[in-house]
C-alpha cells in the first residue's frame, strides 16, 4: 500500500546541466547566471511544454524535467541541443554556456511535488557522462524510440556508475555533426590493483617518465608497459578511405638493421598522412602488430580501416630492397604488389614511388599543395638519413642514455646536411627532453637551445608538420602559450592526420580555460590512434577533470595507472578525482601509495607543475588534493 503523499509511476525523464559552470562561475558569475536563465527560460522550458512535458524543479546549473512519452523526451531533448547550437554561434566562446542532457525511462515516486527514485537516479548518472551539447538515452529509452526518429544512436555498452547497483547501458545520440566511434569514459568506480612493492625494469622505465608532469613525452615513444588495447567502435568509418601502414618487416637479417626498417614505416605513415583525402591510422595504433603474424581482415576490424599496407625491407651492401602490398580487407583482393631493389644512394625515389603507387591504387586526388610537400625529401643526403633514422630509435627508448645517443647522431646528420629540417626538430626534442626527463645538467641551456633549434627547424622547412608540432611543444613548456596554440593548429593543417597533434591540442585548451574545445579534440586523436598511449587518458581524464566529471576522469586515470603504475603525477590527479567525488578510502589510498614511493611535493608544488593554469581549474585540483590529504 502506498504512503500518503507518494505516487509512484513510470515517466521518462530529462536531466540536464552546465558544463564547467564552476568556471563559468568564476569568469563572469551574474552574466554566466544571466545567460543561463535566459536559456532556460527561451529554450528549454518552451520546448519541454510543446512536448508535453513539464519541469519539475531547476538546480543551480540545470533542471529535471518529466515525460509521459520517451519519443517527446528525446525529440525535445534534440530540439534543445540544436536551438543552444544554433544560438551558440553567437555567444564568446571563453564565455559559451554549453548543456548535457541524460534521458531515462523508469519508476519513479512523487512525492510533495517533487520526484525520486531510481528512475531519476539514472537520468541524472546519464547525464554526468554525456558529451557537452550531447544526449545520452538508457537502454530502455533507446528500445522505445526504437524505428520512430530520424536521429541515429551509437552504442557506448554498459558501465557502472555511482550509487546504481546494476551496470547502466548508454547510448550516444548522433546529432548534426557528430561522428560514430568516439571512445567513451567509463565512469566506473575503479578497484585498486594493491600495493606494488617488485620494481621491475619496466616499472622502473615508467618511473623515468613521472618527471613528465608539465607535459607528456612524445608520440614517438613507446610504451614501457603493455599497449593500450584498441577502442573498438560499432560503426566503420564512412567517408575518407581508411589506411593502416604495419611495420615493414626487417628481412636483412641482421637485428641491428631494425631501425632502418622501422624507420621506412614511419616515413610512409608520415607522408601518407599528410594526404587530406585519406584517414591514415597513426603509427602507434599499427606498431602493436609489429612482430605478430596476424590474419589481414582481423587486423583491419580491430583498427577500424579498409585497407592494410604491409611489406618488408631488406639492406645490405649498399642496396635496398623493399616488397610491398595494399589489400581490400573487406574483399581480401590486392589493389596493388610490387618489389624494388635499388641502391641505397636512390633510396628517397624509391619511397616516392612507393607512396605515389598507393595513392593510385586509392584514387586518391593530391591537392597541388599536397603534391609540392610530398615532392619534397627530407634530405639529400642518403648518409644523413641513415645517421637520422638511429637517432630515431635511440630517441624511441625515452631514457637518459638514448637521449644522449639520438642527439649525437642527429647532430652527425645536421653535419652532413645542413638543411635536414627533420633533424633540426628532433634535436630539439631531444634538449627539451632532457628536461623534460630531468637528465638535463642545465636546464635553463637546453630550453634555450631547444627553443633555437626548434625554430630553425621551422625556418628550414615550413611545411614539416613535426616541426611545427615540436615547436609548439617547447614554446608551451617555456609558457609562449598563444604561440604554442598557433604552432600546434598549423601542424593539423600540415597533416589532417596527426593524432598526437590534436592530443598535444587538448593541453593547449586546458592551459587556456577552454576544456570543453579539448574534448573532441582528444576524442578526434583517439579515433585516429586505436591503440594510443597511455598519456591519451590523462588527457582526456583533465578534460573531464575540469568540467568536473570526476567519475569519467578517475575512470580513465586508473587505466593509466594500472599501465603506469610509478608515473606518480596520475596518482595525484586520481587521489584528487576521488576526493572531488566523494570517494573518501580510494583517495587516501591513492595518497598512501604515493607515499611509499617517496613522493614528497607539496600541493603548491602539483599544481604549478601540471597544465591547470586557469584559476578555476586549479582550485577543484588543489580542492581535491587536500581533501584526499596532500598538504
Amino acid at each position: 500500500m502506498a504512503k500518503e503523499g507518494v505516487t509512484r509511476r513510470l515517466a521518462a525523464i530529462l536531466a540536464t546541466d552546465v558544463v564547467g559552470y564552476s568556471r563559468l562561475m568564476s569568469v563572469d558569475e551574474a552574466g554566466t547566471l544571466a545567460r543561463m536563465t535566459a536559456h532556460l527560460d527561451e529554450i528549454f522550458k518552451p520546448a519541454i511544454a510543446e512536448h508535453q512535458g513539464h519541469v519539475v524543479k531547476t538546480t543551480g546549473d540545470g533542471l529535471l524535467a518529466e515525460f509521459a512519452s520517451a519519443v517527446e523526451a528525446v525529440e525535445c531533448a534534440v530540439q534543445i541541443q540544436t536551438s543552444m547550437a544554433d544560438r551558440a554561434e553567437d555567444e564568446p566562446e571563453d564565455r559559451r554556456v554549453v548543456f548535457r542532457i541524460g534521458i531515462n525511462l523508469g519508476d519513479i515516486i512523487i512525492q510533495d511535488g517533487d520526484i525520486f527514485g531510481d528512475g531519476v537516479n539514472v537520468a541524472a548518472r546519464i547525464e554526468a557522462l554525456a558529451d557537452p551539447g550531447g544526449v545520452f538515452l538508457s537502454q530502455s529509452v533507446a528500445d522505445q524510440i526504437a524505428g520512430k526518429l530520424d536521429t541515429p544512436l551509437e552504442d557506448l555498452g554498459k558501465h557502472e556508475v555511482k550509487n546504481i547497483p546494476k551496470p547502466v547501458h548508454v547510448f550516444r545520440m548522433l546529432l548534426d555533426g557528430a561522428k560514430p566511434g568516439q571512445p567513451f569514459a567509463k565512469a566506473a568506480k575503479p578497484k585498486p590493483q594493491g600495493r606494488i612493492w617488485a620494481i621491475s625494469a619496466a616499472a622502473i622505465a615508467a618511473a623515468s617518465i613521472a618527471a613528465v608532469v608539465l607535459w607528456p613525452s612524445p608520440p614517438t615513444q613507446p610504451e614501457k608497459t603493455a599497449p593500450a588495447p584498441l577502442v573498438k567502435s560499432s560503426v566503420k568509418q564512412v567517408g575518407k578511405p581508411s589506411v593502416a601502414i604495419l611495420p615493414f618487416v626487417n628481412m636483412s637479417g641482421d637485428k641491428e638493421q631494425e631501425y632502418f626498417s622501422d624507420g621506412m614505416t614511419e616515413d610512409l605513415i608520415t607522408d601518407l598522412s599528410k594526404v587530406s583525402a585519406l584517414m591514415v591510422i597513426a603509427r602507434t595504433s599499427t606498431f602493436a602488430y609489429k612482430g605478430k603474424v596476424d590474419d589481414i581482415r582481423t587486423i583491419a576490424k580491430e583498427l577500424n580501416v579498409r585497407y592494410v599496407v604491409e611489406g618488408s625491407v631488406r639492406k645490405a651492401g649498399g642496396k635496398v630492397r623493399i616488397t610491398a602490398q595494399l589489400i581490400d580487407a573487406e574483399t581480401g583482393k590486392h589493389l596493388w604488389a610490387d618489389r624494388y631493389d635499388r641502391n641505397f644512394k636512390d633510396v628517397f625515389a624509391l619511397q616516392d614511388e612507393v607512396l605515389g603507387k598507393i595513392v593510385a591504387a586509392l584514387k586518391v586526388t593530391l591537392t597541388p599543395v599536397e603534391k609540392k610537400r610530398m615532392a619534397r625529401p627530407l634530405t639529400t643526403s642518403p648518409d644523413a638519413y641513415d645517421l637520422y633514422l638511429k637517432g630515431l630509435r635511440q630517441e624511441s627508448f625515452f631514457t637518459k642514455n638514448g637521449n644522449l645517443e639520438s642527439r649525437k647522431l642527429f647532430e652527425r646528420a645536421i653535419e652532413l646536411d645542413p638543411g635536414f629540417a627533420s633533424a633540426y626538430a628532433h634535436l630539439a626534442q631531444a634538449h627539451d627532453n632532457a628536461v623534460v626527463g630531468d637528465w638535463s645538467v642545465d636546464k635553463a641551456a637546453d630550453y634555450k637551445l631547444a627553443l633555437i633549434l626548434a625554430e630553425k627547424a621551422v625556418v628550414l622547412d615550413p611545411d614539416l608538420p613535426y616541426a611545427r608540432w615540436g615547436l609548439s611543444r617547447v614554446l608551451a613548456h617555456q609558457n609562449f602559450d598563444d604561440r604554442a596554440f598557433a604552432e600546434m593548429k598549423k601542424a593539423i593543417e600540415l597533416n589532417p592526420n596527426y593524432a598526437g597533434a590534436y592530443a598535444y591540442m587538448t593541453f593547449l585548451y586546458i592551459r587556456a580555460g577552454r576544456a570543453e574545445e579539448g574534448l573532441p579534440s582528444i576524442e578526434k586523436a583517439m579515433r585516429m590512434n586505436p591503440g594510443f598511449p597511455f598519456w591519451y587518458y590523462h588527457a582526456l581524464a583533465m578534460v573531464q577533470f575540469a568540467l568536473e566529471r570526476f567519475e569519467a576522469a578517475a575512470a580513465n586515470l586508473e587505466k593509466a595507472v594500472e599501465r603506469n603504475p610509478n608515473v606518480t603525477w596520475l596518482r595525484t590527479f586520481l587521489a584528487a578525482s576521488y576526493a572531488n567525488m566523494g570517494n573518501q578510502g580510494d583517495a587516501e589510498w591513492q595518497v598512501e601509495e604515493l607515499r611509499a614511493q617517496g613522493y614528497k611535493k607539496s600541493v603548491d608544488e602539483i599544481i604549478e607543475s601540471t597544465h591547470f593554469r586557469f584559476p578555476a581549474y586549479k582550485k577543484l585540483f588543489s580542492d581535491g588534493l587536500r581533501k584526499a590529504g596532500l598538504k
